[in-house]
């Protein structure tokens, strides 16, 4: 199971996964066709590229189902702008739908709903994962930029980026801070050691059996990383009388000689060809 279908549960009465129906519309409110060509994007959605392949297959979807969930929109000037369901919105336009299910809401409503999940998110008892959830919901549910969002929270902006960064811990990992079997700072030690997943869990299992402090999982970063660094500094070296060959072989085999050097005197050599001829040519260069 991955991160996010593990924290997908009990959090509904927090932010439900549903958030842009059950929270921005209320139940049984009135859904609206609207005309796409009267619905503009918002200029401040925070996501700016959206991938091609996935609107197109969820193009497909809606050319055979339908939009399932309504977009939510706001008016403005003569038409309405999308609050959210700007990915629903795209693959409406490229399935050539006319018309998509929207709920209409003023701004005032949103700015009060906006500021009922900006104090879900500063409850005391929330968990950092928790946090990390909220804040995304909140950035991609009503297009509020991680800096807006740092700011009605008064909060540092890197603060918000590294609790949002939590959601990229091993499922592992997160669930041990759940638990709280490791702390924030044990987690953003993990997270340091960035895609060696071998390494995280190594470090996740040595914090949880050996009680590792914060400063302890740390320095066992540093040496991961200054032990990894040696190794791929390491560079063989290779002789004057080695070198002096593979100058040779090169201009024998007008550079269509790739060389691999493991040590002062070995390594490997691979020659390329690109027709019969070519190889014989070569073959009689070297003496056969």
């Amino acid at each position: 199971m991955s991160s996010k279908q593990a924290l997908g549960r009990g959090f509904e009465g927090l932010i439900p996964a549903n958030l842009v129906v059950d929270d921005i519309a209320t139940p049984g409110e009135h859904i609206k066709n609207i005309d796409i060509s009267k619905i503009v994007a918002n200029p401040d959605q925070p996501r700016k590229e959206f991938d091609k392949t996935a609107l197109e297959e969820l193009a497909s979807s809606i050319k055979q189902h339908g939009v399932i969930q309504p977009i939510v929109v706001t008016p403005y000037k003569d038409s309405f702008r999308i609050v959210a369901g700007e990915r629903r919105f795209r693959a409406s336009q490229l399935a050539n739908m006319t018309k998509i299910p929207a709920i209409v809401r003023n701004h005032e409503e949103l700015e009060e709903l906006e500021i009922a999940l900006v104090e879900n998110v500063q409850r005391v008892d929330l968990s950092p994962i928790e946090q990390a959830v909220s804040i995304v919901r909140l950035h991609d549910q009503f297009s509020i930029s991680f800096r807006d969002i740092a700011k009605k929270l008064g909060k540092a902006e890197t603060t918000v980026s590294n609790i949002v960064r939590l959601l990229q811990l091993p499922d592992s990992a997160v669930d041990a801070l759940r638990k709280n079997d490791i702390t924030e700072g044990h987690a953003r030690a993990i997270l340091s050691l960035k895609t060696e997943e071998k390494s995280q869990q190594e470090l996740l299992n040595k914090i949880i059996t050996q009680r590792l402090s914060v400063r302890e999982a740390e320095a066992f970063v540093k040496h991961h990383k200054l032990a990894r660094t040696a190794v791929e500094s390491k560079k063989p070296v290779i002789s004057a009388e080695t070198q002096r060959i593979l100058d040779s072989v090169s201009r024998t085999f007008k550079s269509r000689v790739s060389i691999k050097q493991k040590s002062e005197s070995t390594g490997s050599m691979v020659v390329t060809y690109s027709s019969l001829e070519e190889l014989k040519d070569y073959l009689h260069k070297l003496g056969n």
